[in-house]
């Protein structure tokens, strides 16, 4: 009867560890789909936030000058620079490797309901949705 106890708790501890194990952290650097942007993602809180550190083109080719949130509607916040610029912030747990919350969208200065989901050892889901209506895109690892 040990015995059988022994191994169901051998057994048990490896199922639980090998779970542990699979749950992938996010926190790094990830290159957008479009490969124009970095976003570095850390633990903040209970959850996970994403902030841009990179551009292809830091710039405002119009104006020559650093490139600003200028699709935001609020006047104040479209003047903010795209360089550290917050794109989430307290997604929480959702799930092993994946978080849930709102993620904002520069190209539209819109913010959504989202989800990021680690898919692999490179590999990120970023998926927005409104409504019904849902899209995503993948983003890999940086300086790998």
């Amino acid at each position: 009867m040990t015995f059988r106890f022994a191994a169901l708790a051998i057994l048990l501890a490896a199922l639980l560890g090998g779970t542990a194990a699979q749950a992938q952290s996010a926190d790094g650097t990830w290159l957008t789909q479009a490969g124009d942007a970095r976003v570095r993602i850390s633990k903040c809180g209970g959850g996970i936030c994403g902030v841009i550190v990179w551009l292809r083109e830091p710039y405002d080719t119009a104006t020559g000058q650093p490139a600003t949130d200028s699709k935001n509607p609020n006047p104040a916040l479209a003047k903010r620079s795209m360089m550290g610029l917050p794109l989430f912030s307290g997604m929480r747990p959702a799930g092993p490797s994946k978080w849930s919350g709102e993620i904002y969208n520069a190209d539209d200065g819109s913010t959504y309901a989202s989800s990021v989901t680690v898919t692999g050892a490179d590999s990120l889901r970023v998926e927005g949705c409104v409504g019904a209506l849902c899209g995503g895109e993948t983003w890999t690892r940086a300086g790998r």
